[in-house]
């Protein structure tokens, strides 16, 4: 089953990652300084995972290609890891729809 895991980074901020259901990270969140605000961030993933105006493709200096989910703020919620192609970055896209709405959340 697909999760989100919320965790504290070296700093002590709270991030959450998304995890499709076969372990392989979709997409990871920055630091928030409150738990809650990292839960509200998740919230948001899901409420806006059916809307595809809400991910920005992108593409890094090194030619690679991924993905950031936005809030309806326009603020990132979630960036996706480092991909080969378009097409591999879509099947990512496509992985947080399918996922993020029933994704259950444990912490770790």
């Amino acid at each position: 089953m697909a999760k989100f895991e919320v965790y504290n980074d070296k700093k002590g901020e709270f991030r959450f990652r998304l995890k499709a259901e076969n372990g392989k990270n979709i997409m990871a969140s920055e630091g928030y300084k409150t738990k809650a605000a990292c839960l509200n961030g998740i919230e948001s993933v899901r409420k806006n995972s059916q809307d595809d105006s809400k991910f920005e493709r992108l593409e890094s200096e090194g030619g690679k290609v991924y993905f950031n989910q936005k809030a309806a703020n326009g603020q990132v919620v979630g960036t996706s890891q480092m991909y080969a192609s378009a097409d591999t970055m879509e099947t990512g896209i496509t992985s947080v729809k399918k996922n993020a709405p029933t994704a259950e959340m444990v912490e770790v």
